[in-house]
């Protein structure tokens, strides 16, 4: 049987189903339930490899250092740190659970995170206009303090009081991709690209070096799919299925659309939120104008029945 290649997208914020769903333990049961959907994925035949988001726990890591650093006189947690240290953690809990649901099912197949960094362009326009609100709140005067002796971009935010900014650069390249290509040419799961990679720049001298920035988890994704020439690219997300005129009247659910509509929807700027939708769909464009064969975005629960075409919004060339 001729093997199939996927990339699976999980968002980091369906790891938190909720307020009062927050915790570790909460966290490993939800990826729990999104892994039992991949594996069944890999019972029909696919190989997989999944990348994820880490929004929410790269902040919660960041909060905790911020906290020990004021009670404690500890070190605080540079950004590209704790991506990695969110990749780890997040990576423990997809592979121990996913390991554990093929075992019960009499599959042999071994899983593994890498830590994974993934290089941006230094001269990126988006450092010269970052955007991306991370950490906790400070007041103006802490604010201005760290603006003025760490070089922090920081905005006030709403009202609500004031945040670190940092830029969120487009991936170039996968550093990992030759151990990513190795590990699922021998049939492992690889957990690779975790919120969207850790973002490193070279520094001209043949060396990489972490930057303090954030890498939409959907494009670094994307990226992957084209570079590992995946079959599919699957978007498992909050909705069912994609779609147009969201929350209007004439709202419309989505079960196909092709590459052409796909951009004509995205071009006409009142389709698909910035903060969530648009990247998906632009994404996916990416990957299909590469070569890319047919992707779908979904819910984790409905994977298996999307795969089977009952399902889900199919986007294809």
């Amino acid at each position: 049987m001729t093997k199939k290649l996927a990339v699976v997208a999980i968002g980091g914020n369906s790891l938190i189903k909720d307020a009062q769903h927050q915790t570790v333990e909460d966290q490993y049961q939800a990826a729990k339930e999104t892994t039992h959907h991949i594996a069944d994925m890999i019972e029909a035949g696919w190989d997989v490899a999944i990348g994820h988001g880490n929004g929410p726990q790269v902040g919660f890591i960041l909060r905790r250092s911020e906290i020990a650093a004021k009670v404690e006189g500890m070190h605080e947690v540079p950004l590209d740190v704790c991506g990695a240290d969110s990749q780890g953690a997040i990576g423990y809990a997809l592979q121990q659970n996913l390991q554990n649901e093929l075992y019960h099912r009499g599959i042999k197949k071994n899983c593994c995170t890498i830590v994974t960094q993934v290089l941006v362009d230094r001269n990126d326009k988006a450092f010269q206009n970052p955007t991306k609100p991370i950490g906790g709140f400070m007041d103006e005067a802490e604010a201005k303090k760290r603006e003025r002796e760490m070089g922090w971009n920081v905005v006030e935010d709403a009202g609500r009081g004031w945040r670190r900014v940092v830029a969120s650069p487009l991936p170039k390249e996968v550093v990992e991709l030759d151990s990513v290509k190795t590990l699922l040419d021998a049939g492992v799961v690889v957990i690779t690209v975790g919120g969207g990679g850790i973002p490193v720049i070279d520094d001209g001298n043949g060396n990489y070096q972490g930057v303090a920035a954030v890498i939409d988890k959907d494009y670094a994704s994307s990226l992957l799919a084209r570079e590992i020439k995946a079959d599919l690219f699957l978007i498992s997300t909050a909705v069912e299925k994609v779609a147009i005129n969201f929350g209007k009247p004439d709202q419309k659910w989505l079960d196909k659309m092709t590459l052409a509509e796909a951009k004509q929807y995205l071009a006409e700027g009142t389709h698909f939120a910035k903060g969530s939708m648009a990247p998906k769909i632009q994404a996916i464009i990416w990957y299909l104008e590469a070569g890319g064969k047919h992707a779908i975005i979904t819910n984790p629960e409905n994977i298996g029945r999307a795969l089977r075409g009952e399902t889900g919004t199919h986007i294809v060339p």
